[in-house]
């Protein structure tokens, strides 16, 4: 017996903006992007509401390493200056208190990232409780509500609990997110002042936290962390793809070079033409990278093999972004020399 699927159940999995911008008309998005060294630096404003992301400002910054110290410091002066210039848009008060929560599972190295941001946060509200800090301190405290599944607490509803009880004008949201791009994957940062819907990017929907619903704003803070398995397979071909188009080069230079040594991203290259794709695939050589996806995510999906797939090198790069975000937030909360 046929049985159609409705592939609205089973949809690619982001979190990111820039992953989704172009299913967007044209009229219901600014972008401006630019470029400071190797950093990318990419504002999108949502001018409404649709099924893909909130109206709202959102800036995502790319960048290819922060293992290495000169590239952490390019990051973090660039993360430090986009987290300032999104507060400012916001018209706050001068003496403002800010709340600083990381979402996630500290047990679950990728979804980590929001507990070890809280660690290296400077917490001063108890200072300023007791009349002794410093002028150059910003009013900073830091809650990790941990996930549902260990507490049996929605997010959300911790979080309005504690603004009812302590008084706090901004919220700053910290969390792992996933990403349909392996490319992005530990190499963005995305900020936005629309908040966030926690497990949304996995498929597990929790309660949105965001202006609307806890009435002061929110600005979250997130890093691909994950990719599904139907974005590997995906990403896969179309390297294939790629790599194939790189060895019928015809450039003399091209083929003196050591294929199995040369990045072919980013080597000259031709393409193929849509024979040579069908030649290659057969059927799915046609399709577009679009429809490839959603026939590759149809098959896994239902069947329970779509998995989340982090780096192996998960574990030394989330202490990394995770130090990163927390030293770019200080800088801002606490007027720091960075």
């Amino acid at each position: 017996m046929d049985k159609e699927i409705d592939l609205q159940n089973y949809s690619i999995r982001t979190d990111l903006l820039i992953d989704a911008v172009e299913n967007f008309e044209n009229a219901t998005i600014k972008v401006n992007e630019r470029q400071e060294g190797d950093i990318v630096i990419n504002e999108t404003e949502v001018l409404k509401d649709n099924d893909i992301k909130k109206k709202g400002k959102y800036i995502t910054i790319s960048f290819n390493d922060v293992t290495d110290h000169n590239n952490f410091l390019k990051v973090q002066n660039v993360f430090s200056s986009e987290i300032k210039k999104i507060i400012t848009s916001l018209n706050l008060k001068q003496d403002y208190k800010t709340l600083v929560v990381g979402l996630g599972n500290r047990n679950s190295t990728p979804d980590s990232l929001g507990d070890k941001v809280c660690d290296n946060i400077i917490v001063t509200r108890h200072l300023f409780d007791l009349k002794e800090a410093s002028s150059n301190y910003g009013n900073v405290a830091v809650f990790t509500p941990n996930v549902m599944g260990n507490t049996g607490i929605e997010a959300e509803e911790i979080i309005k609990g504690i603004i009812k009880m302590i008084d706090v004008d901004l919220l700053v949201v910290v969390d792992a997110l996933a990403s349909s791009n392996i490319e992005r994957v530990n190499k963005t940062i995305q900020i936005t002042d629309t908040g966030i819907s926690p497990g949304s990017g996995v498929g597990n929907y929790r309660k949105e936290i965001s202006k609307d619903a806890l009435g002061i704003p929110v600005i979250a803070i997130g890093v691909p962390t994950v990719v599904d398995a139907t974005t590997i397979v995906t990403d896969t071909i179309n390297l294939l793809i790629q790599k194939i188009a790189y060895l019928k080069n015809d450039d003399p230079k091209e083929k003196l070079k050591p294929r199995d040594k040369v990045d072919f991203l980013k080597e000259k290259r031709t393409s193929l033409n849509d024979e040579e794709k069908s030649n290659l695939l057969g059927l799915v050589g046609n399709l577009s990278m679009e429809d490839l996806k959603s026939l590759i995510n149809e098959v896994l999906t239902p069947i329970g093999y779509n998995m989340m797939v982090t780096p192996k090198e998960i574990d030394f790069v989330i202490e990394k972004i995770a130090l990163l975000i927390s030293k770019g937030i200080n800088n801002v909360m606490h007027n720091l020399e960075r």
